[in-house]
């Protein structure tokens, strides 16, 4: 490598460090250690032990988590986060490393200034433990096996697991390559399967544990989903005025209507839109490395959209850097505003730029008795879903409007 790539990968890995030490500092200041990873440890100790893992604690992951965690949940608490933390953060710098290289090869500056952006506001991933962390690396990952055509079966099993884990990060991003056709729907059908087995045998596990596991489960994503709720988009959720806020387009439309009713149609109106638009051109369009590249950067975003996900999930933005470096090689108007709605999307699902957004408008007054009052409300308070519909829809845009290539 030159001396650039030198100081590029020795920037990276400083902004991934800072994360890493910062976040898993504050984690480990917790009892117990990372609160996310101790929920699905106790959860799938629970389910070891042969008891409902749905009872108590409004547990609601997915019962396939329990395979993947279940390693983890047959050794001490200490030595499973540790290993934890060292899979999480090994997979999530692989990721954002192989980004860099593919963004660096059209605009080393730019593929650089993003990625370090994205990795020097990761504390929230590391210091909860939170499984996007190795959801996102996976789905990442697998992209460039795919892309790349290396280590296509790596690949294979890497986005089953991202499916199987956190199916609301990763499912759109394996859509694309069923719509794509050609050799690329045969790796979404072998995904798929195994997906499909893996699920099962996670089925049949948790049934056999408790039979009535579904009820409970349901119960407990209602009580968190609730008005005020955990999960709750509105603006009464106990996170939305937090770093940790709820960042689909739901979340931006209830501070004009916090009302189920309107906000959630009114999300899959636009959402469902935009993804007709992009699901109709994928599948018309010859394929090629340039054109996956936008597809994936209009798609990122809209995952974000369409339902429920945190600014954690948002990590996945990184499948962004190389369509916005391939851009910025092209130079004109468009590269300059690529760049910059690119930076938007990433600084405003950021850990640092959204606590300081927190502090900044806490004590926010004003008037919402007009539409107006309300707009402006949303843009202030609730940034992100909007930064973020701007992103995809500026994508989408230029994944329709250009002609096929090749390469």
């Amino acid at each position: 490598m030159t001396m650039a790539r030198w100081i590029g990968l020795a920037l990276v890995l400083l902004c991934g460090g800072v994360s890493i030490w910062w976040g898993a500092s504050t984690g480990l200041t917790w009892f117990g250690g990372p609160l996310d990873f101790q929920a699905i440890y106790s959860a799938t100790q629970c389910l070891l032990q042969h008891h409902n893992p749905y009872v108590e604690n409004l547990y609601v992951n997915l019962p396939t988590t329990f395979i993947f965690i279940a390693p983890f949940a047959m050794l001490p608490l200490g030595v499973a986060q540790a290993l934890w933390m060292i899979l999480l953060t090994g997979v999530f710098i692989l990721a954002a490393f192989l980004m860099w290289k593919i963004g660096a090869s059209y605009a080393p500056g730019v593929s650089l200034f993003l990625i370090c952006i994205l990795l020097a506001n990761s504390e929230v991933l590391f210091a909860t433990g939170n499984s996007a962390g190795i959801v996102v690396g996976l789905c990442v990952v697998a992209v460039w096996c795919f892309l790349q055509e290396r280590f296509v079966w790596a690949g294979i099993l890497c986005l089953a697991a991202s499916l199987a884990f956190k199916p609301h990060d990763a499912g759109l991003v394996w859509l694309y390559f069923l719509l794509a056709g050609g050799v690329y729907r045969k790796r979404a059908l072998q995904t798929l399967m195994l997906t499909v087995v893996l699920s099962l045998s996670a089925l049949l596990w948790v049934w056999q544990v408790a039979p009535y596991w579904m009820p409970e489960w349901q119960s407990n994503l209602s009580a968190i989903s609730a008005h005020g709720g955990l999960n709750d988009p509105g603006p009464a959720s106990v996170t939305g005025r937090t770093a940790g806020m709820v960042i689909d387009l739901q979340a931006a439309v209830s501070v004009i209507r916090d009302d189920p009713r309107i906000y959630n149609p009114a999300s899959y109106l636009v959402c469902g839109a935009l993804l007709l638009a992009w699901s109709v051109r994928t599948l018309r369009s010859r394929f090629s490395r340039r054109r996956a590249w936008l597809a994936l950067a209009a798609i990122v975003p809209l995952t974000m959209l369409v339902t429920y996900h945190r600014p954690y999930d948002a990590k996945l933005l990184m499948l962004a850097v190389p369509a916005c470096a391939m851009l910025w090689a092209e130079g004109g108007a468009i590269a300059w505003t690529a760049l910059m709605v690119t930076t938007a999307g990433l600084a405003l699902t950021a850990d640092i730029p959204l606590a300081i957004l927190v502090i900044f408008t806490r004590d926010l007054s004003i008037n919402t008795a007009s539409l107006s009052g309300q707009m402006l409300k949303a843009v202030l308070t609730r940034p992100t879903p909007l930064i973020l519909l701007l992103m995809g829809a500026f994508y989408l845009w230029l994944y329709l409007r250009r002609e096929p290539e090749r390469g």
